[in-house]
């Protein structure tokens, strides 16, 4: 892969043959933090995450993962391939040393930056994210949303069962608007949730969504199989310490999960809010968030 330069903030890299979309902001030279965001979704800005970056000094660097928008699919990826990505995205940026969160969705593949790229990665945060399917002692689908449970019992039953499920779904938010997406989610947020999307909040989740499913459902699709399936690594070996960020009304992903991983990882820090949910603790808290985490990583 050959390097690339800083003239626009978003560009197509080339990674082992396959495309990847990667966006960047922030302060050159800075210290970067790399962002994983949801299920589904691309790389498009997220006006609280640019703001605390920048605040915070950091560079920011994030992508569309394989299949999103304009990244090339890579059928059959793991939660693990993404420390691959992610050193092969730095490597041409030159970076070295990062920080990482993960949002939602995100929250795994941050955890695998951290478990699989030990002395470069430094410290994580994971927020709402799922904790591992097979999680000992954990109802994985308990407290979550009819919607989830729906999807991710047809992920477990394979492609075959997921795919006309989620074209469906695709086909619903090809063209949705800030203004849809209260009722596009449906049952999966909660009061608080709704209560927190503003009219920028909402057109940032509706411009996401588009651009995830602009060329297709590889990427959702890919990520809900990689959830239900072994992760590629144990979050019990990482060495870094890992904020767990987790809102107690959270419908997507219960705070269950949360209280998991809390147990589960090392050297956890927990930050579990009461009466906050799976999108209004990414919008009210991303200060403290970045904050933390740069706290975290000394």
């Amino acid at each position: 892969m050959h390097a690339v330069t800083d003239d626009d903030p978003w560009r197509v890299l080339n990674v082992a043959g396959r495309r990847l979309e990667v966006l960047t902001a922030g302060a050159e030279g800075g210290r970067a933090l790399v962002f994983h965001s949801g299920t589904p979704s691309a790389a498009i800005p997220f006006p609280p995450l640019v703001e605390a970056s920048a605040a915070a000094g950091l560079r920011l660097v994030t992508w569309s993962r394989p299949g999103y928008g304009d990244s090339s699919p890579a059928p059959g990826r793991t939660v693990a391939d993404v420390a691959a990505d992610t050193a092969a995205v730095l490597d041409a940026l030159g970076i070295g040393q990062f920080l990482t969160l993960g949002w939602s969705g995100g929250g795994p593949h941050a955890l695998a930056c951290a478990a699989l790229l030990p002395g470069r990665c430094v410290a994580a945060a994971t927020l709402a994210g799922v904790a591992p399917y097979a999680a000992d002692g954990l109802d994985w689908l308990a407290g979550m949303a009819e919607e989830n449970v729906a999807e991710l019992s047809l992920a477990r039953e394979g492609e075959r069962a997921l795919t006309p499920w989620l074209e469906e779904q695709a086909a619903a938010l090809a063209d949705v608007t800030g203004a849809d997406i209260a009722q596009s989610l449906g049952g999966l947020i909660s009061a608080v949730d709704t209560a927190s999307l503003t009219e920028e909040f909402a057109d940032y989740l509706a411009a996401t969504f588009r651009r995830a499913v602009s060329t297709g459902i590889a990427g959702w699709r890919d990520d809900d199989l990689a959830f239900v399936r072994d992760w590629g690594f144990d979050v019990a070996s990482i060495d870094v310490p890992v904020s767990v960020w987790q809102g107690s009304e959270d419908l997507m992903v219960p705070p269950s999960h949360g209280r998991w991983l809390t147990r589960r990882l090392p050297r956890a820090r927990d930050h579990v809010h009461p009466g906050e949910g799976h999108l209004s603790l990414a919008v009210g808290a991303m200060d403290r968030i970045v904050s933390d985490l740069v706290d975290s990583a000394g």
